[in-house]
């Protein structure tokens, strides 16, 4: 992997280490500006003759349409096996000022948007489970990271593991398991309350994503049984205002069609975005919650095997697809290589 320095530097001295960065432009977006025409009049009476019969102009104004989201610039990734955290330039693929070592005898684990610009990371050790709060500056270099107070879960941290942040930043959902069962943690640091879901099925919840107080997630049945009756992945959600207790709560709203590993809610909760394998190609899909039928394809490319996540981060109209060969797909933008990370955000 391409970088910048040689060695990580510790989360907690981050701050104090970016004296040690290379001074450099500061990377701006390229933005698009559209010039409109301008008539050019040639004859004085003319524009008087006009201006006696001319609409008001707030009439004639046409309607702006809405501005769409930049894309960002950055992908923030856990690299293998969770020492530290490296930031990706997704134009040229190569990393960004210095990695950020996980603390002492813990290892990352997941990381996601964390609101406000930031990104939240989960670090395990044991059976413990803590978050830190990554900043990065304006060039993309990571700036600083923090712990986050009040943020903590017991509970074994597997690659199965999985976290979502709101997009408010406000509330942190993450996953661990007690043998095959899965449980759903749900904390608000600002409080310092915790909400806790389990199930005593054999399974795997993975593809969190929030769309409000609704929390998402793919549930896929495992185990003997599952695969005797050839048990179907579905999304299901989980209204997170109500009292903790049994994920029985929660409720189906869609089964993910062949193949399918990976959603997400939409931002309004009205439709679910999964990867569709066919054949060497896997086309990035949107389901219609109410009816469960296709509504839009966004993109197809050549992704042999599925995609391993999907996120939303980046904003509306904005994902980022983590690819089952080690690339992430972006549209509008080049595969970014990205074997050596376990998770990644944007």
């Amino acid at each position: 992997m391409d970088g910048n320095s040689t060695g990580p530097v510790q989360g907690p001295r981050l701050h104090s280490a970016r004296r040690t960065f290379l001074p450099v432009g500061v990377a701006a977006l390229a933005a698009l500006a559209v010039a409109g025409g301008l008539d050019v009049v040639h004859h004085h009476e003319r524009v008087v003759a006009k201006e006696r019969t001319a609409k008001p102009a707030s009439a004639k104004t046409p309607k702006k349409k809405p501005a769409q989201t930049a894309l960002p610039r950055y992908v923030v990734g856990v690299r293998r096996p969770g020492n530290a955290l490296v930031v990706r330039d997704i134009r040229t693929g190569k990393d960004v000022g210095l990695p950020v070592a996980a603390p002492p005898g813990q290892l990352f684990q997941r990381i996601a948007r964390g609101g406000g610009g930031t990104y939240v990371v989960a670090a395990a050790a044991g059976k413990k489970v803590t978050f830190q709060r990554l900043r990065l500056e304006k060039d993309g270099r990571p700036k600083e990271m923090a712990p986050i107070p009040n943020a903590v879960v017991s509970g074994v941290s597997t690659a199965a593991s999985d976290l979502a942040v709101s997009p408010d930043g406000t509330h942190i959902a993450y996953v661990t398991y007690r043998g095959t069962a899965g449980r759903v943690d749900v904390l608000t640091p600002a409080s310092g309350e915790r909400k806790t879901w389990t199930s005593r099925t054999t399974a795997r919840i993975s593809s969190l994503s929030w769309a409000g107080d609704t929390l998402s997630f793919v549930w896929s049945p495992s185990g003997r049984k599952a695969k005797a009756a050839k048990a179907v992945r579905q999304v299901r959600t989980l209204d997170t205002t109500l009292a903790p207790g049994s994920l029985r709560v929660s409720k189906s709203v869609l089964r993910l069609p062949a193949g399918s590993g990976t959603a997400v809610l939409s931002p309004d909760g009205r439709s679910v975005t999964t990867g569709v394998p066919e054949r060497s190609e896997t086309t990035l899909r949107t389901y219609s919650i109410e009816t469960g039928k296709p509504t839009k394809d966004l993109w197809t490319q050549e992704v042999q095997g599925g995609l391993r996540r999907l996120d939303i981060g980046g904003g509306p109209g904005h994902l980022l697809a983590y690819g089952a060969d080690g690339r992430l797909y972006i549209q509008g933008a080049p595969a970014v290589p990205a074997a050596d990370l376990a998770d990644a955000a944007w």
